[in-house]
């Protein structure tokens, strides 16, 4: 007969599971630091040996990392994503910023309409939340903050998604993003006309998805990611003219 004996689980097999199944899920994020070992050990209701027994499993994972007098990280898995050689190459090239915009187009677009379907009361929350702190940078002319919590909202969405392949492949992503390989996001934020137009399509990406409209939803992400692409557009035409410009007023006055 195929039956065997079932054998309760180690307690450490199952803080393992709990602890995976959060970095799965993007609760537990790249490089947060988890509570110390006593808080999580009573935050679980665990002894302190079985959590020792399951964070080194983790660690043999390559899911949590020890920094030496820093205490337990998530590990950045992230970082295999692209290779060094790979982001050296897309930053290098210009069609790969355009490229990348249409993938987060559609896979942004995506993201928008599965949120506004699946997404829970609490996802559309966070998300308007996010929109809020947005809206308070905006309101104090807060452009490198404003920038970085434009991010925030993005990722929020991809959470509400509820697709765990999609949410790791887009943080790393957006990763990129963080780091400028393809385009300095803070450049658009800089201008304060473009900072108007991106809070008005902030607002309305939240609205559609608010009211569960998930068709405006994807449309209202299309609309802002191709706004976008324009404005970067404009801004590279207008660094151009200005270099032209700059050698013409060198010539006229000599000094070129």
């Amino acid at each position: 007969m195929p039956f065997q004996k079932v054998l309760p689980e180690k307690i450490s097999a199952a803080i393992v599971r709990q602890i995976e199944l959060l970095i799965l899920r993007g609760i537990l994020r790249p490089g947060e630091r988890l509570p110390s070992e006593r808080d999580l050990a009573e935050r679980l209701g665990v002894s302190r040996p079985s959590l020792r027994d399951a964070v080194a499993e983790l660690q043999a994972q390559g899911l949590l990392t020890a920094r030496a007098g820093s205490g337990i990280f998530v590990a950045d898995v992230l970082g295999s994503a692209f290779s060094p050689a790979l982001v050296r190459l897309m930053g290098t090239h210009e069609t790969a910023m355009s490229d990348y915009l249409s993938f987060r187009r559609d896979m942004e677009g995506l993201a928008a309409e599965r949120a506004a379907r699946l997404g829970s009361d609490s996802d559309l929350k966070v998300i308007g939340t996010v929109l809020d702190k947005m809206i308070s940078a905006h309101d104090r002319s807060m452009p490198a903050e404003e920038a970085a919590l434009d991010a925030q909202f993005h990722m929020s969405i991809i959470e509400a998604s509820h697709n765990v392949v999609m949410l790791h492949m887009m943080r790393s992503m957006y990763e990129l993003l963080r780091q400028g390989v393809f385009y300095n996001r803070q450049a658009v934020f800089a201008r304060s006309e473009a900072r108007d137009a991106l809070l008005d399509q902030h607002r309305a990406i939240n609205d559609a998805l608010q009211a569960r409209e998930p068709q405006a939803a994807r449309a209202a992400v299309e609309s802002h990611l191709d706004f976008v692409e324009r404005a970067l557009a404009d801004g590279r035409r207008a660094e151009a003219n200005e270099e032209i410009a700059r050698q013409r007023l060198d010539h006229e006055t000599g000094t070129g």
